[in-house]
């Protein structure tokens, strides 16, 4: 697996904005520089989810707010969008298993696999696979110890190991949706941001 692997697929234009560009739209839509979680919601279009689709829609969130302070700032907007696009695969799986360990044990159980999955399926308004086929099908090719949990280590040797399985989770984890949204916008402000080559 060479570390100059990109999951990226067709979105490599997207950082090619001016970062100002980035920063200026992000705090007209945005002034107190912080984006919220109902502001995220609101960007995505998805407010009235249900108790455990908003769950699973604040696990995503959280995985962008790396300081856990309960927002989204500008450095941490890009630095996702930038992880998404450019981020190597061994950064990209990090990212992953840890959107999927959402109890911050250091291991993914079944729950958590198929929850983050389900997730992720929602805000891209597509279904690449049933839940129970996914969560099934990443345990049998990574889970070595047959524990029904992965650890961080047996996650990245798994999808090392068999191109198929990097190839479903990256599809299943592809948020290239939301970044069409952001960048493309359903409203003003960041949604003026255009992408130059999806």
């Amino acid at each position: 697996m060479g570390n100059e692997e990109s999951i990226a697929g067709d979105q490599t234009g997207i950082l090619a904005q001016d970062p100002y560009v980035w920063y200026r739209a992000f705090m007209m839509e945005y002034p107190s520089g912080l984006q919220t979680l109902h502001e995220f919601k609101a960007l995505l279009g998805l407010q009235g989810l249900n108790q455990k689709a908003n769950e699973h829609v604040d696990q995503v969130f959280n995985t962008f707010d790396t300081n856990k302070d309960g927002y989204i700032d500008f450095v941490e907007f890009i630095a996702a969008i930038n992880l998404m696009v450019q981020g190597k695969i061994e950064q990209k799986l990090k990212w992953y298993f840890k959107m999927c360990d959402s109890d911050g044990n250091g291991s993914i159980d079944k729950k958590e696999l198929r929850n983050i999955f389900v997730a992720v399926q929602a805000l891209n308004g597509q279904h690449t696979m049933n839940p129970e086929e996914f969560v099934n099908f990443v345990l049998q090719k990574a889970d070595i110890n047959n524990d029904g949990e992965l650890t961080l280590e047996e996650f990245i040797n798994g999808m090392e190991k068999d191109r198929d399985l990097l190839e479903i989770v990256s599809k299943s984890f592809d948020l290239s949706n939301v970044l069409k949204i952001i960048c493309n916008g359903k409203q003003a402000g960041l949604g003026k941001v255009k992408m130059k080559s999806l």
